[in-house]
């Protein structure tokens, strides 16, 4: 009995008597290809970092540290110029974020149930792969075409155009991953096509729209191709004037600013980060 016990699983014992150094063990990575990854990390953090040290530097010479003080960030807030760019920036990039992504979103939801075929999305998409300066002289040439004064609410439609393409790429992206089921639950108990759009599709892109309109109001914020063919010279947005101050050099102000604006984005991302995290939570 003890016989036929001992030879029933042999492999069982083979596997159980196998040296410390026959078994598999983890495969160690060498440190030197974490090298690249740090060299990559400096050329993209480098620069951005040098600006915020030297926006809290006491000289007027950007290359000399006399000390640390904050001065310019009033100096900021009191430049005329500066403010009403900023100004004009806002309510640009607030007026295209809420076109794109009432567009975007639709058009999102037309092309994945009422299209077939990738040349109505190829051509949905197609703005935001365009060069900004062909989609700034197309703009440019249209408005003119229909008299149309140039102002914020031409910078506005400009930026929408660009920005929806990229709101419908992100909500096409999320649909693809919804359940279709759900959507056909919702009329087989009677609801309309509205009301089910509104009550089941919508709670769930809410992810993606979220994501979608915090990534128009930042592009919308950082252009200049597109702003400097669609604006008027007496309505400037905020890359227009620092382009006009840097051309005589940089200022201590524009690093404030810099510097500003890179606080202004981390938060945001990190705001969107959780409403999209509380808006995907299955309940």
């Amino acid at each position: 009995m003890a016989e036929t016990t001992a030879t029933t699983n042999p492999s069982t014992t083979a596997m159980r008597e196998l040296e410390p150094a026959a078994r598999p063990r983890a495969v160690r990575k060498p440190r030197s290809i974490l090298v690249p990854l740090w060299i990559g990390y400096a050329f993209l953090y480098l620069p951005i970092l040098v600006v915020v040290i030297m926006s809290f530097n006491d000289s007027e010479n950007l290359f000399v540290w006399r000390g640390f003080s904050l001065r310019w960030y009033p100096e900021l807030f009191a430049d005329e110029q500066i403010m009403q760019g900023l100004g004009n920036t806002l309510i640009v990039a607030t007026g295209a974020t809420a076109i794109a992504t009432v567009l975007g979103t639709l058009l999102a939801y037309g092309i994945q149930h009422y299209t077939r075929g990738g040349l109505i999305r190829a051509f949905a998409i197609a703005p935001a792969i365009l060069p900004d300066l062909l989609l700034g002289i197309g703009l440019l040439t249209f408005f003119s075409l229909l008299s149309v004064t140039l102002g914020l609410h031409s910078v506005i439609l400009a930026h929408a155009v660009f920005a929806t393409a990229f709101v419908t790429a992100i909500v096409l992206a999320r649909m693809a991953n919804l359940d279709p089921s759900l959507e056909e639950a919702s009329r087989d108990l009677g609801a309309g096509p509205v009301r089910t759009f509104t009550r089941v599709t919508l709670p769930q892109l809410a992810p993606g729209i979220v994501a979608g309109g915090l990534l128009a109001f930042t592009l919308s914020i950082d252009e200049f191709v597109i702003a400097f063919f669609t604006t008027a010279p007496t309505q400037p947005t905020l890359p227009i004037v620092i382009y006009s101050m840097v051309r005589f050099g940089v200022t201590p102000e524009v690093n404030a600013l810099a510097t500003i604006l890179l606080l202004v984005s981390i938060v945001t991302v990190i705001v969107a980060q959780r409403l999209t995290r509380l808006t995907g939570t299955t309940k």
